[in-house]
Parts: C-alpha cells; structure tokens; sequence
C-alpha cells in the first residue's frame, strides 16, 4: 500500500473516474462470488451465470446462479450486491423472476418442491416465504431429501431452469426444462396474488405441463454441441427459459447448444399465447457472440429500462479453472416493427454508452472507443514462469499474466506505441490457484491506475485504493480522455492467493483514417447448408473484422469478430436449412470502423 500512496504523492493529476460513468463494457462489472462446488477438489474460481434481470420499482436487480445474494442498480452500470436476510440454504440456481402485484418473487431451479420467496422491498435485502413449498410438476419423476425415487413420471424432474411470466390478463405462466434429451416445457401456475394466509398458501398448477420446444440441430446449424459448433452429432442442451410478451406476440426464448463453449447463443420461438403453439424464428440465433473477448450470449433475460428499451442479459462462457467457469454479459435489444426480434452484440465486448433516453430505431450504444491494446508490448515489476506479461493483451480471458507474489506495488505496463487519446481501461483478473471457495471480507480489489506520455512523468487515471467490493472486470470511464504512451497498472490489494491479470484492456481513438472497407468478400454454402464459407481479402492497417449476417441487408444483426491475425476467412456453423441470408464484411482499426462491405446473398 506504501508503493501506492508514494506513487499518487508523485503523479500530477488525479481523477475520479468512476463517479460520472455513462459507458459499460462486458463483462458486466460486478464483484463475481467464489463457488464452493469443487471446494474439495481445491478448485477455485469466481463465476457468475444465467442472469435474471429485472426492474422493481426504481431500480434493477440481478439474480444468478451460486451468489448467496444479488445486485442493485438503477442505471444498469453501477450495481452494488445485496445479502438477503433469507436464502436457500443451497443457493440460488438458474433462478425465476417476476414482477406482480406490487412484489418480486424469486424461485429457484429445483429436481423436488421447494419455497417460492418474495419482496416488497429487496433493495433492502427482506425477503419472506410466499409458500414453504411449491407444488410437484404433475407427472414428473419425483425424489425425496435423501435423493430416493419416491415416484416415476413421464416428465423429468422439475422445475429445473425456471422462468416466471405474467400476461396482460393478469395469469402467470411458468416454463422450465435443462436437458440434453428433455423438452422444455411451460403450464399455466395459480400463484394466488390475492391470498393473504401468511406463508401456508397452497399453489396450484393451473393446466398439465406442455412440451412445446425441442432441439433440431439437423436444421438449425447452431444447434449443434462443441466450439464452433463443431461436435457433430453430440447430444446438445436446451435450458433457460424466458418469454416476453411484444405487440401481442410472445417470445419464448432459450440457450443452446451448451454453456462450456463460445457459441453459447439465444435462440426464440414466437407465438400468439403463452403455451403457444409456437414457429421457430429464422433469424435464429437471435442473441450470438461466438468471437471477441467475451464470447457467449445464452441463458440470460430480456427486459425493459426505464426509457422502455430493450436489453438482454446472457451467459458468458470462460472456463479456465472449470467447465462452467462464467461471466454475464449485457446487451442492447429490441424488435422492429413486423415482429422480428433481436440482440445486438456487435462490438458487443467495447464500450457502449448507456442512453439516458429512449433510442430511436437504428441508434447504436456502441461508444465509438476502439481497441488500443491489442497486441501492445507489456512489462511486469515481476512474473511466474509461462505467465509472462505479453499475455494481457492478446485478447484471450484464457491466457493470463502472474506476478511472483501478491503484494502491493507490482507493476504492469502497456507500451500503446503512439499517443492516442485514451478514454476506458478494463483490468480483468484472474483466478490462478486462487485457494477462495466463499465470500470474505477481504476479497476486494485495489489498485491504481496511471498514464505517462514518456515512461517517466506519471499520472493518475483512476485510484481504486479504497475500493470496497471485488471487481474481477473492473470497467473504469476516464472522467477525462487523456492522450498518453504508457498505461500501468499498480497493484494494491487482490483477495486470492495470486495477482494474476488476463487482460488490461484500453480504449479510445488513435488520430487518423478509420480502415477502409473490406473488398473481395465471397460467400459459399457448403454441402451442408447449415455452414457457409466466408472469405475476403485483408485490410492495411486492421485491427480485426465484423463479419456480419442476416435475413437482410438492414438487418445484419448476427456478428462474428475476428482479429486481422487471424485468417481472412471463416466458416460460420449456426445457419437454418433452408433460409435466406444477407452477409457483410467491416473492418476496424484504432481509429474508427469502415463501411461496410459490398452485401453478398447466402442462397438457401
């Protein structure tokens, strides 16, 4: 902490960087908890997953699978975590939400009954038992406590990834379902809104469970299992469960095909009720991030802010430590105006302003701030062998820099090269034998961040010495761009056995011409005509690439980013049999993004 208070003594410049911030950038800047599964095995990883999102009254709150608690905003960018005075004493799992009659109701992903709790006021962390035990999905396998089949039934146990919904006319709907063989499905739930007997109230299924979605990985490419989607014919998983309800349409959305790969992806089936029947959309997947930084955009929630836009909050994959090793991402959405429904990720891992207003069609959150670090040279005060410093800046959350001991005044510095204009840093850590398996009162994140013009002459960015909470994405706005060489990273304090940092991200804009835009884009469709094969030919000066694709040249909302180091062709796995699509290609550098490319059709 002395290195850190001697180094801010000497800078001439300090700066509150957080207080006025207006941009995000995903991963979501939350103080992920430590999971205690694999405690035994000496595991340990931060993770977060499967968010529920929804707004009560004059805030957000975000409920997710493992946290002994959730998070509070009310303005999608700063969140705080709240510690309930009740909570399942094994945690939440791919919980419901739902917003009626004046309360939030929580549910929990379960094989067996189990309590449906409830708010009137969660900001303050008070929740009760609406029911002490929730009623049994008719005709489904049931256990007991010790895990004994007390009963076998035509449907798996359940309610297994919940989803809550209420319609116009005031009923609710539960959907639920987690399986790589299993439906998903969805019943018509008398909650009793109107029933006052204390924690005694028995809840009904209103109509018999429905299996109304299955997998169809034989027509729907992205579908399919494995990175890439690349497994064959491995069973896949259908999960997450969520409907909205817009221009009296419903959608029924998903995840698929799995969570532990970078094509974790949303898909939705549109309907005139809310048991359906429904038509598989064929803009699917509407939520897709399969490259970038954060890759993965599946089981999350739709909802509206306050100004009535839309979002999407999904499942980000990163399984270092663990298969199911995650993070959450947000993004913008929206439907236009004959129904379509969509999710924009492009330059979905950049900064993206949060609108204070209601966006008009077309507006885009995306900030303009490039990239300025990507490939930079890095040194480090200190490093473990095979976890050198060239590592926070390749991009890749699975590769990441170790100091030689966990102290504060170790150093990490990013050469830009030039003098651009830096307005955001992104400091993501990682868990390398990290030896936390719960909350603690010291698992905080501390440190400093500083820029110089020449490598001598330092100044403070963003102090973060007195931070109270764990930020293993800590997202830090310049409340003032500064035009700067060298970017470094001071360390105070990190709540785990090892400073260990994947990436240090920086962004803003380097002076000069935006690239131009890409030329000789081709497109061909395999003999499997749920692949298609795009190529075009390299751009001077890219950093890297958008190929971008949909049902038409207005609407490419499905995004593939790829950096200039990779090679110029691609062929994307996630198309339907049978469906028309439009691609284009953009490239960016430090400046700016091209135009796009010359459109070129997928044929069916």
């Amino acid at each position: 902490m002395r290195a850190i208070r001697v180094a801010i003594a000497l800078s001439f410049c300090t700066t509150a960087a957080h207080a006025a911030q207006r941009t995000y950038a995903n991963p979501v800047d939350i103080d992920y908890r430590y999971n205690f599964e694999q405690m035994n095995e000496g595991i340990s990883y931060r993770t977060g997953a499967d968010p529920a999102i929804v707004r009560f009254g004059y805030a957000y709150f975000m409920f997710q699978t493992l946290a002994d608690g959730y998070w509070m905003s009310r303005d999608l960018v700063d969140w705080r975590f709240v510690k309930p005075d009740h909570w399942p004493f094994d945690s939440e799992v791919a919980p419901a939400t739902l917003v009626a009659g004046g309360r939030l109701f929580l549910m929990q992903s379960a094989f067996s009954p189990r309590p449906l709790m409830v708010s009137t006021d969660p900001a303050s962390g008070r929740w009760q038992f609406w029911t002490r035990l929730l009623p049994p999905v008719p005709g489904a396998t049931q256990y007991d406590e010790t895990g004994a089949r007390v009963a076998s039934g035509a449907l798996a146990p359940g309610p297994w990834d919940p989803g809550l919904f209420q319609d116009v006319d005031g009923k609710v709907y539960l959907y639920w379902g987690s399986s790589d063989t299993h439906p998903l499905y969805g019943a018509q739930f008398d909650l009793r809104l109107g029933a006052t007997e204390g924690e005694g109230k028995r809840l009904a299924f209103a109509t018999a469970p429905k299996a109304f979605i299955h997998l169809d990985p034989a027509n729907h490419g992205w579908e399919r299992f494995g990175p890439d989607h690349t497994m064959g014919d491995r069973p896949a998983y259908m999960e997450g469960s969520w409907m909205n309800e817009h221009g009296g349409r419903y959608y029924f959305q998903y995840g698929a095909p799995g969570t532990e790969y970078n094509v974790y992806a949303t898909g939705v089936y549109v309907g005139k009720g809310p048991l359906g029947p429904f038509e598989y959309a064929p803009y699917n997947p509407v939520g897709y991030k399969p490259g970038g930084f954060v890759t993965g955009a599946g089981h999350g929630s739709t909802f509206e802010d306050a100004y009535g836009n839309a979002w999407n909050a999904g499942t980000a994959w990163l399984g270092v430590n663990w298969t199911f090793e995650r993070r959450i991402d947000l993004f913008p959405a929206g439907w236009h105006d004959d129904g379509q429904m969509w999710i924009d990720t492009r330059f979905g891992d950049f900064p993206q302003r949060m609108p204070d207003h209601r966006l008009r069609a077309g507006e885009s959150t995306f900030a303009g701030w490039m990239l300025l670090s990507y490939r930079k040279p890095a040194v480090a005060s200190s490093s473990l062998p095979d976890h050198a410093a060239s590592t926070v800046t390749d991009e890749d959350p699975r590769s990441f820099w170790v100091a030689r001991d966990n102290t504060a005044g170790q150093t990490l510095t990013v050469d830009l090269g030039g003098t651009p204009t830096v307005r955001a840093v992104q400091v993501n850590y990682a868990d390398y034998r990290s030896e936390r398996f719960g909350d603690a009162p010291d698992i905080v994140t501390r440190f400093v961040l500083q820029g110089s013009l020449d490598g001598r002459h330092w100044q403070v960015l963003a102090d973060l010495s007195n931070e109270s909470r764990d930020r293993p994405n800590a997202y830090i706005e310049l409340k003032r761009p500064a035009s700067l060489r060298y970017v470094r990273y001071v360390h105070g304090h990190a709540g785990a056995k090892h400073l260990a940092i994947s990436d240090m991200r920086i962004f803003g804009n380097a002076e000069g011409p935006a690239a131009a835009a890409p030329v000789g884009v081709t497109a061909q469709r395999g003999a499997d005509t749920r692949e298609a094969t795009i190529s075009w030919t390299p751009v001077e000066g890219a950093v890297g690439y958008n190929v971008r694709w949909g049902l038409a040249a207005d609407r490419l909302h499905a995004t593939y980013q790829r950096f200039a180091d990779q090679p110029t062709s691609i062929t994307l796995r996630s198309l339907n049999k049978g469906v028309r699509y439009v691609v284009a290609v953009e490239a960016f550098n430090e400046h700016g993004v091209s135009p796009l490319s010359q459109t070129v059709v997928i044929a069916p």
